[in-house]
């Protein structure tokens, strides 16, 4: 029987999520804030550059994309 990980999508969801999780409480710990949405653009844009220099398959990538969405998203509604 040849391996495999039913369902691995779970796994790769609440992996996922935990990073989204971290990232916002750190960011808005770093910056003290209450939400994403309260930062400065200057804010984002060093987050964005750190972002940047992040390995391209590290898990916190998308914990750092999703607040500069959401960030980015505030900021057109």
């Amino acid at each position: 029987m040849a391996f495999e990980w039913p369902k691995i999508y779970k796994v790769e969801e609440q992996i996922e999520q935990q990073s989204v999780d971290w990232v916002y409480e750190y960011v808005c710990e770093f910056y003290d804030v209450e939400d994403i949405e309260e930062l400065t653009e200057e804010q984002i844009n060093e987050i964005d550059k750190y972002r940047e220099g992040l390995y391209s398959y590290s898990v916190m990538q998308v914990g750092f994309s999703n607040i500069i969405h959401q960030w980015e998203s505030a900021q057109y509604e």
